[in-house]
C-alpha cells in the first residue's frame, strides 16, 4: 500500500498525474482523481490497479499477477525487507530519471526494495579534478584519508540526488548513509581505510519501510571505534542480502546483463548447480566475469533456493521482475536435472506418489496409477525431472518413431521457478521432434502454446508438437500414433493451416481452438536451456532450410560459427570435419547431435556431386584450403555449375583471386554477394582497418600513408592441439595470456598480409580510380581473449573539423545495423563479445590536417564468424542478419 502521506496528498490535490512505465515513456497514461472525498485506501488501490494494468503491456496478465502475488507475499510486517535488494552501479546513477522511474514504479504497486548504490565513476571524476591519482591493489581501491573524504562527499551527494528524484515522483524515500554496516579493516597496511563487513543492522532499513519510505543506502561502514571505512558496493550488497534473505537480488548495470565472451549472446539464465563448474572452465570466462560468477555462487549458497540474482538495466527492471521471459541475466541455484530409462532410477514409490498427486487423468478418475505404470512398459521411455521432483516428465520413444511426451507433471513450485522450462529444454536437446497432449482447460494452457510449433484442439483436448512444419507430415505422424494406440483420441484430419498460434491466441484468449495453428519459426530457433531467449528469426528473405558443412571446425572461429548456427532459424549444420577430432561429438551445437568426421578432398567432391550440402565453410589455416575448393569445383562441374554449392573461405587464400567475391557487405555492397558462389571472408584486422578508413579514402593526402596500429586478443593467433587428462584432443591457444606477461607483443612489423589486403580493396572505393591506396599497419597481440582495438592516423589533403569527419562516417554507415558510431574512444568493452564494429574518438591535429580515429571489433565475430554468417545469409537468400543478435 502507498504511504499514507503520499496517498493523502494525491487525494487532496485531485490532480491529473502521469504514471510512466520506465523505459516506455511514450506509453504513459494519466490517472485522473475525480473526487477529493475518495478515501486514502481507495486512492492507493486505484493507483496500484492502474499501474498493474500497465504491466500487462509487457507480459501476460497471468504472468504479472503471479509475480505480484509472489513478491507481495514475500514480506511481512515483522520482516518487511524480504522483497528485493537492488544494487545500483555508479554508471546507472548517471541515468537518474530512468532509475527513479523504475524504483517509483515498484513503490506504486506496493513493493519496497532495499536500494544500495555505488559511485565509482563519480568518485573517479572528482578525484581526477582534485589531483588525486586512484591506486588499486588486487582490484581494490586503496583508500587514504583524502580519498575517503572525497568518497564520503560523493556518496552523500549521489544519495541525496536519488532521494530527491524519487520524492519528485511522489515516492517517499529515506537516505541511510550510516548505521547499517559495521566493519573491521580489510588490511590496513595494504589497503588503508577499506573495510570488511562484520555485521549488518537491518533495523534502520525495516523502520524506513514500515514508515512507507524506500531505504536508500550507501556502502560506507563503521569500525568499532567509529572510523568510517570504504566497502565495495557489490560486496556490501551481498552481505546485505545474506542478512535480509530477499527473494531477488538485482544488480543494475549499464549493459543490461551478462554476455557470452565468444558469441556475444546475452546469457539469459544461469543455473549454478548445473552450469557453474563447466562455466568456470570456459576460456572466455575470465577476470571480472569469473569474479562475479564466484561472488554470485557464494551469495546464493547462503540463501534459500527461492532467492535469485538478476543482472539488468534500470529501464528493463519491470520486464525482468514481472515476466517469465525476463530481460537481463537471471542467476539461480536451481536443481540438477536427471533422466532415467527406468522407474528404478528415481524410485518407484516416488514416481507413484507424483502421478497420484498431480496427474490430471488420475485425479479425474480416467486412469489409475497402476494403469499409468502398465502403459509405461509398452514402449522404451525416458523419465526427466529435477531432484526434488518439482517437475516430472515421461517421453515414449520407440525406435524409428517420433517421440511422444506422455506425462508432464509440474508442481506449483516447478511452474513458478521455471523448473518446467529447464526440464522441457532438456527434452528438446534429446528429441528434435515431439508430440504431446494437454487438457483444453489446463491452467497452464498458455505455456503449452508458447512452446509448440503447432497445435490442434478437439473435444476438450489439445495436441501439441514442435519440430514439424508441414501439415501433411503432422497428419502422417498422427495417423501412425492412432494406428498403434499411442494417442487415445482421433485428431484427424488435422485441418487447414492457420495464422501463427500467438496471433490466434491473442485474438481469442479464452476460447478453445478447433483448428491447426502452425508456428512461424522452425525448431531450433530458441536458445536451449531457458525460455528467456532471444529471437533470431529473420524478418524477410527465404525460409527454406538448408545444410552447411564446416571444414576445420576445431579452432576458435569454427567454435564461434558453430554456436551462431545453433541459433539460426533455417541454416543447419550437417557435417563438421576435423582430422584430430574425428569420432568425437561436436560441442556447442544444440539442434541435433553431430560427430566430427575427417573429410578428404575426395569425400568433398562426392558430396558436392550428390548435392549433399548447400554451402561449405572452409575454416582452415592459410594455404591449406585449395585442395578442398578444387574438390568442390570438380563436384560442381559434374552436376552443373549453376547448381554449385556456396563456398566461404575464412582464410586468406582467395582474398585477391579473380572470380571470388570479397565479402564485406558494409563497404562493397550486397548485390555481388547475393549472386556469388565463391566468397572470401575478410581478415579481422583488415575488416577493422577498412571500416575505419573507407569514409575518408578521397580525403587522404596524396602520397601519404594512413598508419594503423591494431591490438588483438590472443585468440587471433589461433590454436594448437593438446590432449586433456582423458586423452581427448583439445584446442589450446597458440599464444597464451601468461606468455605475454601482462603486456602486448608487436609482430609482423612490416608486410603483414592484412596491410596489403586492406589497401587493395580500399583502392576500389577511390572516386578517381587512381593508382591505388597503401596503408602502413603494425599489429600486436594482447593478453585478453578476443577483441581488436585499432587506431588509425590519417594525413588529410585539406584541413577538416572533427564534426566533418563524423558526418562522413554517419553518411557512409547510415542504416548499417552492425556499425556503431560513438563519441568516446572505443575501448575493449565496446567490442569484446559484440557482433558489430564500433568507431569513435574522432580527434584532429591542431592544424586540422590529420585525424586520429579509434575503432574495433571482436576478431572471432565481426572479424570472422559473424561476417561469415552475413555472407552465407546473403548468398543463400536469407535475411542478412538471420541468426545474428544485432542488438549487442
Amino acid at each position: 500500500m502507498l504511504a499514507v502521506s503520499t496517498a493523502a496528498r494525491l487525494a487532496t490535490n485531485g490532480a491529473r498525474r502521469a504514471v510512466v512505465v520506465a523505459g516506455q515513456r511514450q506509453a504513459a497514461i494519466q490517472v485522473i482523481r475525480r473526487t477529493q472525498t475518495r478515501s486514502i485506501q481507495s486512492v492507493a488501490q486505484t493507483d496500484r490497479d492502474t499501474i498493474t494494468r500497465l504491466l500487462y503491456s509487457i507480459g501476460t496478465k497471468r504472468e504479472v499477477e503471479r509475480h505480484l502475488r509472489i513478491f507481495s507475499s514475500s514480506s511481512h510486517p515483522s520482516q518487511p525487507a524480504k522483497f528485493a535488494v537492488i544494487k545500483v552501479g555508479g554508471a546507472v546513477l548517471s541515468e537518474l530519471d530512468e532509475l527513479a522511474l523504475s524504483l517509483s514504479f515498484l513503490y506504486r504497486v506496493g513493493l519496497y526494495p532495499v536500494v544500495l548504490h555505488g559511485a565509482g565513476p563519480q568518485l573517479n571524476d572528482i578525484m581526477e579534478r582534485e589531483g588525486v591519482v586512484p591506486d588499486y591493489i588486487d582490484g581494490i581501491r586503496v583508500t587514504n584519508a583524502k580519498t575517503l573524504g572525497v568518497a564520503r562527499r560523493v556518496f552523500m551527494e549521489e544519495n541525496l540526488k536519488l532521494v530527491a528524484a524519487l520524492e519528485k515522483l511522489g515516492t517517499r524515500a529515506r537516505p541511510i548513509t550510516s548505521g547499517v554496516f559495521s566493519a573491521d579493516y580489510l588490511d590496513k597496511d595494504k589497503y588503508g581505510l577499506v573495510g570488511k563487513i562484520t555485521k549488518v543492522d537491518k533495523r534502520p532499513i525495516e523502520a524506513s519501510i514500515r514508515a512507507g519510505a524506500l531505504p536508500i543506502l550507501t556502502s560506507l561502514a563503521e569500525s568499532a571505534d567509529g572510523q568510517i571505512l570504504n566497502v565495495n558496493a557489490d560486496i556490501a550488497a551481498g552481505e546485505l542480502a545474506k542478512e535480509l534473505e530477499p527473494m531477488k537480488i538485482v544488480f543494475l548495470n549499464d549493459k543490461g546483463g551478462m554476455f557470452h565472451g565468444v558469441t556475444g549472446e546475452k546469457l539469459d539464465v544461469i543455473n549454478l548447480d548445473e552450469e557453474y563448474d563447466s562455466l568456470m572452465k570456459e576460456p572466455w570466462v575470465k577476470y571480472g566475469t569469473k569474479l562475479k560468477l564466484r561472488e554470485f555462487k557464494e551469495l546464493l549458497d547462503h540463501l534459500p533456493r527461492s532467492s535469485s540474482v538478476a543482472v539488468i538495466s534500470a529501464s528493463s527492471l519491470q520486464k525482468e521482475l514481472f515476466t517469465d521471459s525476463g530481460a537481463g541475466t537471471l542467476i539461480r541455484r536451481g536443481y540438477k536435472l536427471f533422466k532415467h530409462n527406468t522407474i528404478d532410477g528415481i524410485g518407484a514409490d516416488r514416481f507413484r506418489q507424483v502421478v497420484h498427486d498431480r496427474d490430471p487423468e488420475v485425479l479425474a478418475g480416467f486412469q489409475s496409477v497402476t494403469g499409468v505404470l502398465n502403459e509405461l512398459k509398452k514402449t522404451p521411455y525416458t523419465i526427466y525431472g529435477d531432484e526434488p521432483l518439482d517437475v516430472l516428465a515421461v517421453v515414449s520413444h520407440p525406435e524409428g518413431e517420433v517421440p511422444v511426451m506422455t506425462k508432464l507433471l509440474p508442481s506449483r513450485n516447478g511452474m513458478l521457478n521455471n523448473v518446467l522450462d529447464n526440464v522441457f529444454n532438456a527434452i528438446k536437446k534429446d528429441h528434435r521432434k515431439l508430440f504431446w497432449t494437454a487438457q483444453a482447460d489446463d491452467e497452464n494452457r498458455g505455456w503449452h502454446f508458447e512452446r509448440a510449433d503447432g497445435s490442434f484442439t478437439r473435444a476438450g483436448k489439445s495436441l501439441f508438437w514442435y519440430g514439424v512444419q508441414d501439415v501433411a507430415e503432422v497428419e502422417r505422424i498422427v495417423k501412425g500414433y492412432e494406428e498403434k494406440g499411442r494417442i487415445e483420441r482421433s485428431y484427424l484430419p488435422v485441418g487447414p493451416s492457420a495464422p501463427p498460434h500467438r496471433a490466434a491466441s491473442a485474438a481469442a484468449p479464452g476460447g478453445v481452438r478447433t483448428f491447426s495453428t502452425m508456428a512461424r519459426r522452425a525448431f531450433g530457433n530458441r536458445v536451449p536451456g531457458s525460455s528467456r531467449g532471444y529471437a533470431t528469426a529473420a524478418p524477410a528473405g527465404s525460409t527454406e532450410p538448408k545444410r552447411l558443412a564446416l571444414i576445420g571446425a576445431r579452432g576458435y572461429t569454427g567454435q564461434a560459427l558453430t554456436t551462431l548456427l545453433s541459433g539460426h532459424p533455417y541454416l543447419n549444420l550437417s557435417h563438421v570435419s576435423s582430422r584430430q577430432l574425428a569420432g568425437y561429438p561436436l560441442e556447442g551445437y544444440s539442434k541435433e547431435p553431430i560427430v566430427y568426421s575427417n573429410l578428404s578432398a575426395q569425400d568433398v567432391e562426392t558430396m558436392e556431386k550428390e548435392g549433399a550440402v548447400d554451402a561449405w565453410v572452409m575454416a582452415l589455416p592459410n594455404g591449406v584450403c585449395k585442395p578442398f575448393v578444387d574438390a568442390v569445383d570438380r563436384g560442381a562441374e559434374a552436376r552443373g555449375k549453376e547448381a554449385s554449392s556456396v563456398v566461404v573461405d575464412l582464410g586468406a587464400d582467395y582474398r585477391f583471386e579473380e572470380g571470388w567475391t570479397y565479402g564485406l557487405p558494409e563497404l562493397y555492397g550486397r548485390t555481388s554477394i547475393r549472386s556469388a558462389k565463391r566468397i572470401s571472408n575478410p581478415g579481422c584486422y583488415a575488416t577493422s582497418a577498412q571500416l575505419l578508413i573507407a569514409p575518408l579514402v578521397d580525403y587522404i593526402k596524396p602520397g601519404a600513408l594512413p598508419t594503423v596500429f591494431g591490438l588483438s586478443g590472443y585468440s587471433g593467433a589461433g590454436t594448437v592441439m593438446e590432449n586433456d587428462a582423458a586423452g581427448k584432443p583439445i584446442s589450446v591457444p597458440k599464444v597464451s595470456a601468461e606468455s605475454l606477461g601482462g603486456g602486448a607483443r608487436p609482430y609482423s612489423l612490416t608486410g603483414h598480409i592484412h596491410e596489403r589486403e586492406a589497401g587493395h580493396h580500399l583502392s576500389t572505393l577511390l572516386a578517381s580510380g587512381g593508382a591505388g591506396l597503401k596503408i602502413a599497419f603494425v599489429p600486436a597481440v594482447a593478453p585478453w581473449f578476443s577483441g581488436i582495438v585499432t587506431t588509425v592516423s590519417i594525413p588529410l589533403k585539406e584541413a577538416m573539423r572533427a564534426s566533418d569527419v563524423v558526418e562522413l562516417f554517419e553518411k557512409k554507415y547510415a542504416g548499417e545495423k552492425l556499425v556503431r558510431i560513438q563519441k568516446d574512444v572505443v575501448q575493449l568493452r565496446d567490442v569484446e563479445g559484440k557482433h558489430g564494429f564500433s568507431v569513435g574518438g574522432f580527434q584532429m591535429s591542431v592544424e586540422g590536417d590529420r585525424v586520429v580515429i579509434v575503432g574495433g571489433l571482436d576478431n572471432l565475430l565481426k572479424g570472422a564468424a559473424t561476417q561469415c554468417l552475413q555472407n552465407l545469409n546473403l548468398a543463400l537468400g536469407y535475411n542478412e542478419y538471420a541468426g545474428i543478435p544485432i542488438d549487442n
